[in-house]
Parts: structure tokens; sequence; C-alpha cells
């Protein structure tokens, strides 16, 4: 039968037999001092819940199954997700045209153009807008055209504090804003946050982007606006957020020129045909002759 040890709490001295001695010959402690010693080599790493390894193992445990719900969680709510993300967008593209009680899918048509103003095939507008810069940097333009002839364009810049974007409805004339949605990531609220209120952006109804023939886009101007058809008073104690938004338009709308000139000019006359049998009095003086 295997002896058993058990060691003295008191000076550390380790005795063997079947059970302890009634007093430490060391230190004369008693031998409810003792406790018996377990075999080492049984004792496995992460038996003592005290233990660092076992603190670490149980912790890096908890993580992985922390992590792992987290991520179920993510991906069963992504489609609904997007689904909000895409509603609000639809939203906000029926707001700049005061059109909130018509039906997104029924009345705008969504395409893409390229640098030179031609539509562009098997692009996905929603997911151009995700990363507007970059779509623009590679030359893709996503519109918004209602059934009624106007059209919105989406913008994007920055900010004081971070990235600006928004909407701009054009008239059918493509020259005067029909209205105008802004948001921001974070801006200054009270100073530069005021261009999401629909009291700054109403300011933008009514503004012309064309100056007769050249484009010249709507400017935010700091002490009042001077031109009552291309200017609006820029935002008081806001003004990087002002210069912000006016790089914009320019920048945003200008990539539209081959739309917005093709849509402003007069499509041409109808050639008039002289119906046969009627040919014109020349025609028939030749004739006689």
């Amino acid at each position: 039968m295997a002896t058993k040890k058990f060691k003295c709490t008191v000076c550390g001295y380790i005795h063997e037999g079947n059970a302890a001695p009634e007093k430490c010959p060391v230190c004369m402690a008693p031998a409810s001092a003792f406790v018996e010693l377990k075999d080492e080599k049984k004792k496995g790493l992460f038996s003592d819940k005290n233990g660092n390894a076992y603190i670490i193992m149980y912790s890096t445990v908890m993580v992985v199954i922390v992590a792992a719900l987290l991520a179920v969680a993510a991906l069963s709510l992504q489609s609904r997700q997007y689904a909000n993300e895409l509603n609000e967008k639809k939203q906000s593209i029926l707001s700049s045209l005061s059109a909130q009680n018509e039906n997104y899918d029924t009345f705008i048509d969504a395409y893409v153009l390229d640098a030179d103003g031609n539509k562009v095939e098997g692009e996905d507008v929603f997911e151009l807008l995700k990363d507007l810069q970059g779509a623009f940097d590679n030359g893709k333009y996503p519109v918004f055209e209602a059934k009624d002839g106007r059209v919105v364009i989406p913008v994007t810049g920055s900010g004081l504090w971070g990235p600006v974007w928004g909407y701009v409805a054009l008239e059918k004339d493509m020259d005067t804003v029909a209205g105008i949605i802004m948001a921001h990531k974070g801006e200054t609220p009270g100073l530069g946050a005021e261009i999401a209120t629909p009291k700054y952006q109403s300011k933008f109804v009514g503004k012309k982007i064309f100056d007769g023939d050249e484009f010249v886009s709507v400017k935010l101007r700091k002490g009042g606006a001077q031109d009552p058809e291309h200017e609006v008073d820029a935002i008081s104690g806001g003004t990087k957020t002002s210069d912000g938004v006016t790089a914009m338009l320019y920048n945003s709308l200008r990539n539209y020129l081959p739309l917005l000139v093709a849509k402003r000019e007069p499509a041409p006359a109808d050639v008039m045909e002289t119906p046969a049998g009627n040919e014109s009095n020349e025609e028939n003086v030749e004739n006689n002759e």
C-alpha cells in the first residue's frame, strides 16, 4: 500500500505514513496543522482552479465562445441591417424630391453613368453608394431619375471632423435645385451639424447650378449670400463645414455634366418631310419645263 505524505503547515516538514503524527518533530505543531499531500503526478495542469493556467484557459475559452456568439448574431442580423440601410437611402432620395409618399420602386429609375454620360450595365447603384468617392474615382456615377423627369444626384465630401454626404434633386431643367438632403459623420452640434437640419436645407431650394451655360454649382458664402441664384448663407461658426459642403457640391455635381448638359439641350426639331404627291412649287415648275 502506498505511503501517504503529510505536510506541516507551520514549518513545512514532510511526514510519510498512513496518518499525520501527533506532533511535528520539528516545530511541535499538533496533528491538526498537517495537510495531506496529493500525488503531483496525478494532478492535471488545470486542476488548481486558482492557478494561472486554469484562469488563462478559462478566459480564453470564454472569449472564443463570446466571439462565436457575436459572429452568429451579426450574420443573422446582416440581412436585416442591410435592408434598413437600403430603405434609409431610398427614403432620403424621395425626401430630396419631397416625394415621401411615393413608392421608390415605381417612382425612381436608378442607373449608372460613365464619364461620358453613357449608361453602364450590370452595376448596383446602392453598392456604389457604400463608397461613393471610390465609385467617382473609378468613373462610375449613380443617378436616380424620377418619373416626372427630375433627377437626384448623390454627393460626397469632407467636413470639419469627418465625411459629409447627401442627395441633390434637380428640376427637369437640370439647373434648379428642387431639394437637398445632407448628413454628416461628426460635425459640431449647433454649428456644422446644422447642414443636416430641414431648416438649413430649405435654403438651397430654387438655387441654380448654372450661370447661363457655365456650371458654377451652389456656394455657401461666409457673411451672407450675395448672389441670390447661386449662393446660400454659410453656417455661422461652421466655416470649415460650409467650405466642405461647397467643395462637395461642386466636385460631385461636375461629374454629371455630360448628363446635365444633354438633358438641358432641347431635342432637335423633327425634319419636315414632304408627303408623296405634294411636290413643292419649284419641283412642279421643273417638271413642267
